[in-house]
């Protein structure tokens, strides 16, 4: 029996930038001295999950389809490519169910910002917030430690509203149970 759910993992990371900036982490604007580097805004947390439900759907990754070689990304909003990759993953007829997030970092503590990014992510993937798990671990001083941030997810999709399988000859749709 096939099961209607794919999981996908994304991970990014980025050293931080010389200049002074702002510090974008899951969706949100943190209060920091450095700003991480890169071709976009550099939201580690967000290009990990884009690349976890890219991959759940077996869609190339975030490079592949928004190459930083390309001037149309240059300073990009992360948040438009979570958008872009929902759109696939919704046209191949799948939703989100949750996503489970950690960033590694010693620098910012991110506590204090947690539930905004949770609540910032869950709106951008249309799910409740409490399908958002955003952690934050730090390096305990091995690398990138105060170099950079990096981030990875776990994303599970389920079949979406409509799309359910049905048995062969039957009009009931199938319900998977736990231990089935």
């Amino acid at each position: 029996m096939a099961y209607s759910m794919r999981i996908g993992i994304g991970y990014d990371i980025h050293r931080f930038d010389d200049q002074s900036g702002q510090l974008k982490l899951g969706g949100v604007t943190i209060p920091h001295a450095r700003r991480l580097a890169g071709h976009s805004d550099a939201d580690v947390l967000l290009h990990a999950i884009t690349d976890a439900l890219l991959g759940a759907i077996g869609a190339p990754d975030l490079g592949e389809l928004f190459p930083p070689s390309d001037p149309t990304y240059r300073q990009a909003d992360s948040r438009w490519f979570v958008e872009q990759a929902c759109r696939r993953v919704h046209q191949a007829g799948w939703q989100v169910g949750n996503v489970d997030t950690t960033v590694v970092t010693d620098t910012p503590t991110l506590t204090p910002h947690k539930a905004k990014m949770r609540q910032a992510i869950s709106r951008l993937l249309k799910v409740h917030v409490s399908a958002v798990s955003v952690k934050a671990k730090t390096t305990e001083g091995l690398p990138p430690a105060t170099q950079g941030i990096s981030a990875q997810a776990v994303v599970l999709l389920t079949k979406g509203r409509g799309n359910k399988r049905r048995r062969q000859g039957s009009r009931r749709p199938i319900h998977l149970r736990p231990g089935r």
